[in-house]
């Protein structure tokens, strides 16, 4: 007979940290390739600038440098952690994954490591997985991590996308806890509307080209579809964890846009008390990074305590979509 593994009977976040590269990009110089105004772009997404990585500022140094942050609040020694995830598109190596040299510069060289693909909701997929890896006994810690430098596929040119991405990483170490910490995962995807937000091009178009493949959005149906599919998908997140909307002290959304955060929050008929993370102003959209990066904010402005009750969501390309209530650290 196969002894099974065991594990945690509880799992909760247990440190977060967040990487923010050095350079501000304000709308004005959006607008240089653009045929738009920065009231337009306020007004259509609630961006007033955001943030892109200098050439050092790589994914493998972003992550690194969120993650270290993250290994510290925890309090853990970094070689105890067991599985290293890393949610994002813009590595841009088909392999090996990024995940393998995080681990190592982290601290945790042999731990199992390996990257997941689901763009804005990369990071609750990672935290999914990671409360499930730590409940069935395969790791003790997991480090999960959301990073994009989305300003190397972005057509500064699009008038529709090029004021929307942005760059930075969020990382997470999830382990035991003595009460339950994550909520349990309300996730999918509709792959009919694949084509909505997409890479334009296909690597095999591009082979041999100084071109880079660039992301392409149709903003209208992403619109509908993330403000009213969503709330029902963050309600359903909700109900499962058993927690009512009035016992939230946080909802933070993918930083997608902020009229999609309004039309979320009027849908859930969030009370005045539940703070709402509104980072997309100053940081732009940062997809799989997203998350963790407005918690973060939210920390460091006070308005987030530890202890504080959190529904995050996490929605985009494919379309994928995941949401769960989480205790933060």
């Amino acid at each position: 007979m196969i002894t099974p593994s065991t594990g945690a009977r509880y799992a909760g976040v247990l440190g977060i940290g967040s990487y923010r590269p050095r350079r501000v990009v304000p709308n004005s110089e959006i607008l240089e390739q653009i045929d738009s105004s920065d009231e337009w772009i306020q007004t259509r997404s609630g961006i007033k600038e955001r943030r892109w990585a200098d050439d050092d500022e790589t994914v493998l140094m972003m992550s690194v440098n969120a993650a270290k942050e993250a290994v510290a609040e925890a309090g853990i020694d970094a070689a105890d952690i067991g599985c290293v995830i890393v949610a994002t598109v813009t590595h841009l190596y088909q392999t090996p994954a990024i995940a393998t040299q995080v681990a190592v510069q982290v601290g945790a060289p042999t731990a199992a490591a390996f990257d997941i693909s689901a763009a804005c909701a990369g990071f609750c997929y990672g935290i999914a997985m990671a409360n499930d890896l730590v409940r069935g006994g395969s790791a003790k810690y997991v480090l999960a991590i959301g990073v994009e430098r989305l300003s190397d596929i972005t057509d500064r040119t699009d008038r529709g996308t090029a004021f929307i991405f942005a760059d930075g990483a969020g990382a997470a170490i999830v382990g035991p806890a003595d009460e339950p910490g994550i909520g349990p995962v309300v996730w999918g995807s509709d792959g009919t509307q694949h084509q909505v937000i997409s890479q334009r091009e296909s690597w095999q178009e591009v082979f041999g080209t100084y071109n880079w493949p660039h992301l392409t959005m149709d903003g209208n149906p992403v619109f509908r579809w993330a403000s009213f599919e969503m709330a029902k998908t963050a309600q359903q997140a909700l109900d499962v964890a058993g927690v009512k909307a009035e016992q939230l002290d946080l909802f933070v959304p993918h930083q997608a846009n902020m009229r999609i955060t309004d039309a979320m929050r009027r849908a859930l008929k969030l009370p005045e008390h539940v703070k709402v993370a509104r980072d997309i102003e100053r940081q732009g959209n940062t997809s799989a990074a997203s998350i963790p990066l407005a918690i973060s904010a939210l920390r460091e402005s006070g308005e987030a305590k530890s202890g504080d009750l959190a529904l995050i969501i996490g929605f985009g390309a494919g379309l994928v979509y995941a949401a769960q209530v989480v205790r933060i650290p």
